[in-house]
């Protein structure tokens, strides 16, 4: 088995910790389901929010969602001028015998935009 990156993204809609925890949980359910992996596969998730996002903690809705005993860490987005605002990034590493090129990486809502030179989901 290898480790093998997940890369995710979401906006949301306001500042609010449902609307972070809500839309985190959108992203995570996503990336799982798409790349079809257990919680038991997850190494660990590492999330960045952007400076406008300060409700929430996105690693909650990780927990929430039954994530125990995985590693979560939350860090703030680097500030670049022009930069996609109210974003929830995530990349998580996984256990599997796919390849990197096999993984299905999420891009939800608005985040969308942060990758168009690729068709991910």
């Amino acid at each position: 088995m290898k480790v093998r990156g997940i890369r995710g993204a979401i906006t949301v809609d306001s500042n609010t910790k449902e609307e972070v925890i809500s839309a985190t949980k959108e992203l995570l359910k996503e990336m799982i389901d798409k790349n079809q992996v257990t919680i038991d596969d997850i190494c660990f998730i590492l999330f960045s929010a952007t400076e406008d996002i300060d409700a929430a903690f996105p690693a909650q809705a990780a927990r929430e969602l039954g994530m125990k005993y995985v590693p979560l860490l939350d860090f703030s987005q680097m500030k670049v001028e022009g930069a996609l605002k109210n974003c929830i990034r995530a990349l998580m590493a996984v256990n599997t015998d796919k390849s990197q090129e096999e993984m299905k990486h999420i891009y939800l809502r608005g985040a969308r935009v942060l990758r168009p030179d690729v068709n991910f989901r």
